[in-house]
């Protein structure tokens, strides 16, 4: 019990910070220069430009939809951390006085996409959601085959920055983008970290000795499959290993110092838990 609850704290304290963060980006910089994100968030932003309603009002009148429909994939107690997230983003922005920091648009594009992101990204470490984007993504994206989660977000997006130019004029549009671009990145950045985890794969007659210094310098697991080669058919022993992005080089020195003709392949990984790396998660 003792550690449910300081578990559940943590995770408000996220949700707290993320709201803040969220509600400085957008009221401290972007709603000044009428810049928007993307997203719901985004819509929401265009829709309070358009119109002139009040975007504290819009926001849970557009996102919540999205989180009851995605009930049933998130779990109840997400979906509750998500309606008090936005809730809680909704009444910040009505009731907490954010200064207008900069008038410097381009200051404002980043910097407002610095914040937004951030936010988003601590209130999803909280295990909440401050944006419905991904919620409606995932659940289009189970009713078929041939769409991804990142390509309907994609498109969403791209839909809403065209509407952008045809409302808001070009210029206000193309440093939306970049408030987005910014908004992204720090997102996973906040995600992620600096912890971001790589696959490696690596082929080499010297693999016993890469395993070795791999496992005692990095303490990385290291897994052997058997494979063929393609060309000459012989039997091999091919090492599987996951590592940050900041062990990426340490791996790299350690084959080319031992065998610098052996074949590496790394990609990023969307996540990784168990075995010997470091466990990253929402409860």
């Amino acid at each position: 019990m003792r550690s449910r609850l300081r578990r559940e704290s943590i995770n408000a304290a996220f949700i707290a910070a993320g709201i803040l963060s969220a509600a400085m980006g957008i009221k401290g910089f972007l709603v000044s220069s009428g810049f928007i994100d993307g997203g719901v968030t985004g819509v929401s932003m265009l829709v309070s430009r358009v119109t002139g309603l009040p975007l504290a009002a819009l926001l849970p009148a557009i996102n919540l939809p999205f989180v009851a429909l995605g009930f049933h994939q998130m779990g109840a107690l997400f979906a509750a951390r998500s309606v008090l997230g936005i809730a809680g983003l909704a009444v910040a922005l009505a009731f907490v006085p954010f200064p207008d920091v900069t008038p410097d648009l381009v200051l404002t594009a980043v910097f407002g996409g610095f914040f937004l992101g951030a936010g988003i990204g601590l209130a999803i470490r909280g295990g909440a959601v401050l944006d419905g984007t991904e919620i409606a993504a995932l659940l289009i994206s189970r009713r078929g085959d041939l769409l991804r989660v990142g390509d309907i977000i994609l498109g969403f997006n791209a839909v809403l920055f065209l509407s952008a130019i045809a409302l808001l004029g070009v210029e206000p549009a193309l440093y939306s983008i970049l408030t987005y671009l910014a908004a992204a990145r720090t997102l996973d950045f906040v995600i992620h970290g600096i912890d971001e985890y790589t696959a490696v794969t690596i082929v080499s007659d010297h693999h016993a000795q890469i395993r070795q210094r791999i496992m005692h310098a990095l303490g990385r697991g290291v897994t052997i499959y058997r494979g063929f080669g393609g060309m000459s058919g012989r039997e091999r022993d091919i090492l599987y290993c996951v590592v940050t992005r900041l062990e990426i080089g340490k791996v790299k020195a350690i084959v080319r110092e031992i065998d610098p003709d052996a074949f590496v392949v790394y990609h990023a990984l969307a996540g990784a838990e168990g075995g010997v790396v470091k466990t990253r998660g929402f409860h």
